[in-house]
């Protein structure tokens, strides 16, 4: 079966509340990524219809805090399946409410792996991109991958066939 990136969109909504925020009245980092963790597994579980569990969370940058009393936006999005795992992108927002105005917070992929009844991994659809933007991340994703086999020492540097096109000229 195969299924499009938009039929994988979760869309998470927060409010910033005191308890949220460190002592400068930022976002603290690890709520953010607990929202976004959840986000994400949805829209990997709106993908593969099964439960999933977080495999790998890519580097997180933070551009800009989000205050408090501000809104948090979360945009998940399967942007490829692989065997059995699934990456997900994540772009998230500030609004101040009042002011009325967004602003870009950050992005991340995180990665799920689909498992059966038996808490086992089991094959996921396949992913059809669409728009140009999913293609670029559709086409990205093995590169990324790739990159993350390597530094969990799953993968030999030498093994990673997407990445050598990107350093070694024949």
């Amino acid at each position: 079966m195969e299924k499009k990136p938009s039929e994988s969109l979760v869309v998470m909504t927060e409010l910033v509340l005191p308890n949220d925020t460190n002592t400068f009245g930022n976002l603290m980092g690890g709520r953010l990524m607990y929202w976004m963790d959840i986000a994400a597994a949805l829209s990997a579980m709106k993908h593969c219809s099964a439960p999933v569990v977080t495999a790998s969370v890519d580097n997180i940058s933070f551009e800009s805090p989000i205050k408090l009393g501000n809104v948090v936006h979360i945009e998940a999005k399967v942007t490829r399946a692989f065997n059995s795992s699934m990456e997900v992108h994540l772009k998230v927002w500030g609004e101040d409410a009042i002011q009325q105005y967004r602003y870009e917070s950050n992005e991340a992929y995180y990665t799920f792996v689909s498992l059966d009844p038996n808490g086992k991994p089991r094959k996921v659809h396949e992913l059809i991109p669409e728009s140009e933007d999913e293609k670029r991340l559709f086409d990205g994703a093995l590169r990324r991958r790739q990159i993350r086999l390597i530094l969990g020492g799953k993968m030999k540097p030498q093994d990673a066939s997407e990445l050598k096109a990107l350093f070694i000229t024949e």
